[in-house]
């Protein structure tokens, strides 16, 4: 005997309450397989899970689009503060600077190494302590730092913090519409269990094969198992 199995994924679903709810427009309540009340609801939850399908995957869309542009921002902060923080560390390798020009920035004066900046917190971090400091420094006196200059980099910093706003909005946004989303598919499945329950117990006294014809018409599927399949396929054979 063929098992039932229930969706598992949105366009399934959304296949399967469309199709019962066709056949709910096609019959006349006394001849549809399911309840008037359930019929009420699969009209009323349908358009909300579809609507809320769409604005999910929109969101995604946009933030995944938005992910590249952003993460291609930040991979340039990144560059641009450790390209000056390495010119500044050669100056003083070369005696250019004292070992004490990296206090100006945080960074310990024996500290020759590039400080982690891997995450948005140490770049956040870091990108203030290198700007702020570098500021400091040339009004008291000290030589700019070049290729890159101070201004190059704070460009590439600002707008790495315009886009931030930004990215946290979208992905706020997006994880909101996804635990919308997870409610409306337990709501989902709820209404299609009911559904299918209601289907099979109309069509309960047909025969088998019948009966899954007549359920498979509101949408059930129905799978053989392993051992089913092969039993089938030699009834062919001998009927042949």
């Amino acid at each position: 005997m063929p098992y039932r199995r229930l969706p598992n994924t949105d366009a399934s679903r959304m296949k399967a309450m469309r199709i019962a709810l066709v056949k709910g427009k096609e019959l006349p309540p006394h001849k549809l397989a399911y309840t008037s009340r359930t019929t009420i609801k699969l009209e009323k939850f349908l358009p909300q899970f579809e609507y809320g399908i769409r604005r999910y995957r929109d969101s995604l869309l946009s933030q995944n689009k938005k992910n590249r542009e952003y993460y291609e921002i930040v991979k340039k902060a990144r560059l641009y503060l450790t390209h000056f923080i390495r010119v500044m560390n050669m100056a003083i390798f070369r005696g250019e600077l004292p070992a004490e020009t990296r206090a100006f920035y945080g960074i310990p004066t024996d500290l020759s190494t590039i400080p982690s900046l891997n995450t948005e917190n140490e770049l956040l971090n870091w990108g203030k302590r290198i700007i702020e400091g570098e500021e400091f420094r040339i009004k008291k006196g000290g030589s700019p730092i070049t290729n890159p200059t101070i201004a190059v980099v704070k460009v590439r910093f600002g707008t790495f913090l315009e886009t931030l706003s930004t990215h946290h909005t979208l992905s706020k946004k997006t994880l909101e519409l996804s635990e919308q989303i997870a409610t409306l598919r337990k709501e989902a499945d709820e209404i299609i269990l009911q559904i299918w329950n209601e289907v099979e117990k109309t069509y309960r006294t047909n025969p088998e094969d019948i009966r899954k014809e007549k359920c498979e018409e509101y949408g059930l599927v129905y799978f053989y198992r392993k051992n089913e399949i092969v039993k089938f396929n030699v009834a062919e054979l001998q009927d042949k």
